[in-house]
Parts: structure tokens; sequence; C-alpha cells
């Protein structure tokens, strides 16, 4: 049984239908076929003119940050420990 075979196909045609019904089937076929006249119609309008260019485009804005001092960190004073004598 190869993959070309009658047999392979017809297996394959019955698992779809099983799982997916014959109406489901038809139904997705037919949106396809929907969607493709609707996708040639809107290529065959498309090709009438095509849309003018903007002799110049306008210039993009720029937005300048101003830059703000770097403030100090204030940090907490250290509580200080007392030390151990060294072992001399």
């Amino acid at each position: 049984m190869g993959f070309g075979s009658i047999w392979h196909w017809l297996l394959v045609i019955l698992v779809l239908v099983l799982l997916f019904g014959a109406g489901k089937i038809s139904g997705l076929m037919g949106d396809l076929a929907k969607g493709i006249k609707s996708f040639k119609k809107e290529m065959a309008e498309g090709d009438g003119e095509p849309a003018p260019e903007p002799e110049s485009a306008p210039a993009p804005k720029v937005i300048e940050h101003k830059a703000r001092p770097a403030a100090k960190a204030k940090t907490a004073p250290r509580a200080k420990t007392p030390r151990a004598p060294k072992a001399g």
C-alpha cells in the first residue's frame, strides 16, 4: 500500500468524514471558495490605477528631553559596631 494508492486515499477521506462530518467539510469548502472569489475580485479592482504618492513627506517630529541633574542618593548612616581587640 503506497502513498498514492486509491485505498490509502479512500481511508483518509473516510477518517476525515468521520471526524468532521460531511456537512462541516462542505461548509468549509464553500467558505474557501467564497474567500478565493473575493480575493480575485479585490485583486482585479486594485489593478485600475496605483495610489498617488505624496510629493514630499513631512519631516518626522523630534522630541527633545531635558536632562535632570542627578540627585545625590541619601544613604542611612551606618551604625558603628564595637570591634573585638586583636589577639596578639
